[in-house]
């Protein structure tokens, strides 16, 4: 069934077109620029003549990348020569805004009896709505994706229906590639008697095994993870009882790059203003700043980050794909790297040498013959303006060698044998980061993606009447997971560098939400003897599954 995004700021823009002919955006989503290119389109201006401001956000997971009120706000506000502020109610949100993809998928595993896998097979089907553009083709990609089979076949359809129109959802079409491909291995594991992580192990992917698309991993970190979850406590402790199931499933998603600039300016007090050109989501600003400082050796408290509008800053792409950690932090260490280049020089005009003989180590710049001579960049930075002008280090890539993360998740169920309702007894996510630069963050967001997850599985889907009118329009109504109905969620982290970036970063944002919805139907599984291959796994739905078996 489709589900909601579940960002909990509804979509708002303010417009102001001025007197010299110039229109400014005031908005939240997930990219300045990329906002102002379909503002633009739909208006048919020039991007020179229009200005977005980004604003705090309030969750995106993908449904704030396509502009919905700003060309409306715009247009209002040039007829009436105001302001024009507009914001969705809930019941907008859910309404007129996209949902993720319903799908169907019909697919086929081969193995030997030892338990190689051989061959897939899969047709998948997702709606798009009212317009074609769904995320069959992320569904495609990752289904088979943790795993060496030499022979893949896969047809995927974008299938046009009279629902809403469908936006990305954190690690597009990757969990419903899962929840069917990692349903099948659980079955293959269970016929042939093999240990489901076992089973994994014996086919996992690894650098150089190629995808269905016919592209070639790079380092990955699927036989690390896969080994991660095997060795944990939880793998194998006792269940509770039996109508208690432990379920398994992993996961990957491709992170994405693009172009990003950064600018650093140090102040007089040594303190360095850090201007990005990509959105905060998940707390991408420390991150970023981490990496910048860490070129330096300083502390990261001394950077100030904030992010640029569409004037102050060079183009960056969209904050999707888990790209921000990689292809920001990437612009911020060459911007680093240029800041120190300039310290170099401006300390060696300073002491009246060559810039080899200066020598910069951990924010402190020092005369390689002349131990006298040495100062801290913020001694620096106090007479930079008299010795030559502003320190400004500035830094434009387009990255490559985002790496694809790969995912797990163990988890334990009890269902109420009466009812069918399903409550998560247990849960242990996992995660491949790369290099973990701020673990915590890290954390919250494999936690993040666990719970939406779970929330898929069970009892999140749009209601729609017959007539077309969706019935579910309030969170009262559309049932998201709060902290009253799961464990607390331990999160693993995995580091397998990625040497497509300086420090090893791979994206962590989506792959969290990749394996939890197999995770839950092998779960349930385990518990009732019953395999459950619809969504959600309501209790009603349960139920009457475990009747129909004779449970």
């Amino acid at each position: 069934k489709m589900v909601l995004l579940c960002y909990i700021e509804p979509m708002t823009s303010t417009a102001l077109w001025g007197e010299d002919g110039r229109l400014t955006i005031w908005n939240s989503s997930q990219g300045q620029f990329g906002m102002r290119d379909q503002i633009c389109r739909v208006l048919d201006v020039p991007v020179s003549e229009v200005k977005v401001v980004p604003l705090e956000i309030g969750g995106g997971f993908g449904g704030k990348l396509r502009a919905y009120l700003e060309p409306v706000a715009a247009l209002l506000s040039k007829k009436t020569g105001h302001p024009v502020k507009i914001t969705m109610s809930r019941a907008d949100v859910l309404e007129a805004t996209g949902p993720t993809s319903g799908s169907y998928t019909k697919i086929k595993i081969g193995a030997t009896k030892d338990g190689k896998l051989i061959a897939g097979k899969a047709m998948i089907a997702f709606e798009s709505g009212a317009y074609p553009g769904s995320s069959h083709n992320g569904a495609a990609t990752s289904m088979f994706s943790p795993y060496e089979i030499d022979n893949i076949h896969i047809d995927s359809y974008d299938v046009v229906d009279n629902m809403p129109s469908t936006a990305a959802y954190r690690a597009p079409g990757a969990p419903i590639g899962a929840f069917a491909g990692e349903s099948v291995i659980d079955e293959i594991a269970e016929k042939l008697g093999i240990d489901s992580v076992e089973l994994r192990l014996k086919n996992a992917a690894r650098e150089g095994t190629r995808m269905a698309n016919g592209v070639a991993h790079p380092c990955i970190g699927a036989v690390e993870m896969m080994e991660a979850v095997y060795e944990h406590p939880h793998y194998n402790a006792a269940l509770a009882d039996e109508h208690t199931g432990r379920g398994v499933a992993f996961g990957s998603w491709g992170n994405g790059a693009g172009p990003a600039c950064v600018i650093a300016n140090l102040q007089t007090n040594g303190k360095f203003s850090l201007i990005e050109g990509s959105v905060d989501i998940g707390g991408t600003r420390t991150a970023v700043s981490q990496q910048f400082a860490e070129v330096l050796g300083i502390p990261v408290e001394d950077i100030m980050p904030q992010i640029g509008d569409t004037d102050s800053i060079g183009y960056t792409s969209n904050t999707g794909g888990s790209s921000v950690a990689f292809k920001s932090g990437y612009a911020a260490y060459e911007a680093a790297h240029d800041v120190k280049r300039q310290l170099i020089e401006r300390a060696a005009r300073v002491w009246e040498t060559d810039v080899e003989n200066v020598r910069y180590e951990e924010g402190t710049l020092s005369h390689v013959s002349d131990p006298e001579l040495s100062m801290s960049y913020k001694e620096l930075a106090e007479t930079a303006n008299a010795t030559g002008g502003p320190i400004v280090g500035c830094a434009n890539v387009t990255s490559t060698g985002a790496a694809r993360a790969y995912a797990a998740m163990i988890v334990d169920v009890r269902v109420d044998p009466d009812t069918g309702k399903t409550d998560v007894v247990r849960c242990t996510a996992f995660q491949d980061a790369g290099i973990a630069i701020h673990p915590s963050y890290v954390e919250g967001q494999i936690q993040g993606g666990a719970v939406q997850g779970i929330g898929w599985a069970l009892n999140e889907e749009y209601n729609m009447a017959d007539d077309g009118r969706m019935n579910n329009t309030s969170l009262l109504d559309y049932r998201m997971p709060t902290a009253l109905d799961l464990p607390m969620i331990e999160a693993v982290i995995v580091e397998v560098p990625n040497p497509g970036h300086p420090f090893g970063i791979r994206g962590v944002g989506e792959a969290g939400i990749v394996p939890p919805l197999a995770a839950m139907a092998n779960a349930v599984y385990r518990a009732t003897g019953v395999r459950m291959t619809d969504l959600p796994m309501s209790p009603s739905a349960v139920a009457e599954s475990m009747g129909r078996n004779g449970e």
